[in-house]
């Protein structure tokens, strides 16, 4: 879990509790341990998420959250899990949200293979509030075909 905390920007807001990276890392070793065992017990509870209204260009607003450092912490290790389990279903070509590639890394990509080799179309995609409006009990099935874990799901 420390390796998560090391992950975490300096930079970023607070959440609920209003404390910061820098104001975590006073006694971390105890945090992280005391998270740790609330997380073995399943007596963890997050708590809420911080949130602000964005102003977008079209003139609507977007929700912004600002989770706790510690439920951040609690959020990067379940990727990190999440990642061992489903990076095998990725293809090469798939970017979006995996370690070690960004949008940089497939422009680089698409400006390689448009120029070296015929290319009838290319798709892009971006899902609008995705997380706003996706199935959660079908999203949760579709977990529990991989992950064993109730307290997970």
């Amino acid at each position: 879990m420390a390796e998560c905390f090391e992950e975490l920007k300096e930079d970023r807001a607070p959440g609920v509790d209003g404390v910061t990276k820098e104001e975590y890392a006073d006694d971390l070793e105890h945090k992280l341990q005391g998270v740790v065992e609330r997380l073995h017990r399943r007596s963890y509870r997050p708590q809420p998420t911080r949130r602000k209204m964005i102003p977008k260009a079209n003139g609507t607003q977007r929700p912004l959250g600002f989770p706790t450092i510690e439920d951040k912490l609690v959020q990067r290790g379940l990727a990190h899990v999440l990642e061992r389990v489903y990076e095998e279903e990725f293809h090469p070509f798939s970017f979006g949200f995996r370690p070690g590639r960004g949008c940089h890394d497939a422009l680089k990509e698409l400006s390689r293979n448009i120029g070296t080799k015929k290319v009838g179309y290319v798709v892009e995609a971006d899902i609008k509030g995705f997380f706003d409006n996706v199935d959660h009990d079908r999203l949760l099935a579709m977990l529990a075909h991989r992950v064993n874990d109730p307290g997970v799901l």
